[in-house]
C-alpha cells in the first residue's frame, strides 16, 4: 500500500487497516492519481460514468411522464450520495494499475459481480436508506414551507423557491439538513467502500474505520468530501453528461486517498 510517510498509524477494529494522518497534499495527490487512472483507462471510466448518466436521464424521463419534473432537483442533489457505491469497478481499475496487474474487462467486471457475495449488499442498504431519508425530508419540508403545492415544471419550482420567503425557508433548512446527511454518509462510506472492495471485513468494521478516518483527519477528509459533492453537482448540470468524466475521476481518487490513509494492520 501507499503510506503517508509523515503520518502516524493508529489501530482500528480487527481486520481493518491502520489509520494514518492525511493532509491536503494527500488529497491533491489522490485527485491527480485519479485523473491519471482515468486517462490511462478511459473506457472503464466512461462505461461506469455512462451507467450513472443514463440512470439520471431515465429518472428525469419518468418524473416528466408523471407530471413532476421539478422533483429532479432534489433527486439530482441526492445523486452524490449514490456515487461512491457505483464506483466499485473504478476501485478495481485503480488497484490493478497500482499493483501492476493487467486491467481487463473480464477481471474488473468479475470483481464487481463478486461483491454480491460479500458485504457490499449491506453497504448498499445503508446508502439507499440515507438517500430515502433525504427524499422523505424534501417532501416533509415541501409540506411545511410550500404546503403541498403542485408545480408543472422545474422552472416554476425554482421560481417559487428563489422568489418567496417560504421558498427561502425551504431552501435554507433543506440545505442544512442535506449537508448533514451528506456528511454522515460520506463519513461512513468514503473509506468503507474501497476497503470492502479490497479485503474481507464486515461492513460494520468498514464503517467504523471510515468514520474514525474522518474524525482523525476532519479538515482534509471533509475538504475532499466538499470537492466530491461540488464537482458532482456541477457535472449534473449539462444533462448529467459531466458525470462521464467527474464520476470516474472521483472514484479513482477515492481509492488512492483510501490507500494513503491506511496501512496494513
Amino acid at each position: 500500500m501507499i503510506n503517508n510517510s509523515t503520518g502516524t498509524a493508529s489501530h482500528g477494529p480487527v481486520g481493518a487497516p491502520q489509520i494514518r494522518a492525511v493532509s491536503f497534499e494527500d488529497v491533491k495527490a489522490s485527485l491527480a492519481a485519479g485523473w491519471a487512472d482515468f486517462r490511462a483507462q478511459p473506457g472503464f471510466g466512461l462505461f461506469f460514468g455512462a451507467i450513472y448518466m443514463i440512470g439520471g436521464l431515465l429518472i428525469l424521463a419518468f418524473l416528466t411522464r408523471i407530471g413532476s419534473p421539478w422533483m429532479i432537483i432534489p433527486l439530482a442533489i441526492g445523486f452524490p450520495l449514490l456515487g461512491p457505491f457505483v464506483a466499485v469497478g473504478l476501485y478495481e481499475v485503480s488497484r490493478r494499475r497500482q499493483a501492476g496487474e493487467p486491467v481487463t474487462r473480464k477481471g474488473v467486471l468479475a470483481q464487481v459481480f463478486r461483491q454480491r457475495e460479500r458485504q457490499f449488499g449491506w453497504m448498499a442498504f445503508v446508502v439507499m436508506f440515507v438517500f430515502w431519508i433525504w427524499i422523505y425530508q424534501v417532501r416533509l419540508l415541501l409540506a411545511l414551507f410550500l404546503g403541498f403545492k403542485s408545480f408543472s415544471s422545474w422552472d416554476a419550482f425554482v421560481q417559487v423557491v428563489l422568489s418567496t420567503p417560504e421558498g427561502w425557508g425551504f431552501l435554507g433548512v433543506g440545505t442544512v439538513v442535506g449537508a448533514f446527511l451528506a456528511t454522515v454518509l460520506f463519513s461512513t462510506t468514503v473509506m468503507a467502500l474501497p476497503m470492502l472492495a479490497e479485503r474481507e471485513v464486515d461492513f460494520v468494521t468498514a464503517m467504523i474505520t471510515s468514520i474514525s478516518t474522518v474524525v482523525k483527519n476532519p479538515v482534509p477528509m471533509l475538504g475532499f468530501g466538499f470537492i466530491v459533492g461540488l464537482t458532482t453537482l456541477i457535472a449534473l448540470l449539462p444533462a448529467f453528461a459531466g458525470l462521464l468524466i467527474a464520476l470516474p475521476v472521483l472514484g479513482h481518487a477515492t481509492w488512492h486517498l483510501y490507500q494513503r490513509a491506511s496501512s496494513e494492520p
